[in-house]
């Protein structure tokens, strides 16, 4: 698994849907240099429910605790097991600008495969240029998974994925875009990367 070393820091999280604004100061942590692939191409069609299942798999491959305890639909995170796991929004959107404010991290065609240059389809990671923390992907190719739910009093068990897909126009790939849906929804532009809390 690679893994990048994303340094502490202090992020701020916006919902335009409610005027909403609200900060997270994260620890460090480390996240995927890349999403989650099969060969050399992002693994998708993968549910909230189907990645959280992969993150146990990988850990106990990896001799790892698992991060989550599973019972049914019922997903809770052990945040100090040092399990792969799915980013918070927080975490994704503090590593995918790098710590800076910017929307996106470099030019939309350098780093990001969307609609406008992807054929259609999914490619291969790491083909466009990282942000400056060495991560790939993190704008465009697929949608990626993280843990939050994304208003339980409006959309009760619904989660939040980031960063865009190559089906989507220009404007729907940047850091601040949120999209939500069931936890059992999965399609063809929506995978994940994983995660893992620094314990020691």
């Amino acid at each position: 698994m690679d893994l990048v070393e994303i340094p502490a820091g202090l992020i701020f999280l916006r919902d335009d849907r409610v005027d909403r604004r609200w900060h997270v100061d994260l620890p460090a942590f480390r996240l995927g240099r890349y999403p989650v692939v099969v060969g050399e191409t992002p693994l998708t069609g993968v549910s909230w429910y189907d990645a959280v299942a992969l993150c146990n798999q990988m850990s106990a491959d990896a001799g790892l605790p698992a991060a989550y305890e599973i019972s049914g639909s019922d997903v809770s995170c052990d945040r100090t097991s040092p399990g792969y796991r799915l980013p918070t929004e927080a975490e994704w959107q503090w590593a995918c600008t790098a710590g800076t404010p910017a929307y996106r991290y470099g030019e939309l065609d350098e780093i990001a495969w969307y609609s406008g240059n992807s054929g259609g389809r999914p490619h291969a990671v790491g083909g466009k240029a990282a942000n400056a923390w060495g991560l790939h992907d993190m704008l465009g190719n697929v949608w990626e998974w993280c843990w939050d739910l994304y208003d339980p009093s409006a959309y009760g068990s619904y989660r939040i994925f980031r960063g865009g897909g190559f089906a989507d126009t220009d404007r729907s790939v940047g850091s601040t875009v949120r999209r939500r849906s069931h936890p059992t929804f999965a399609i063809e532009d929506l995978g994940f990367r994983v995660a893992q809390s620094i314990t020691a």
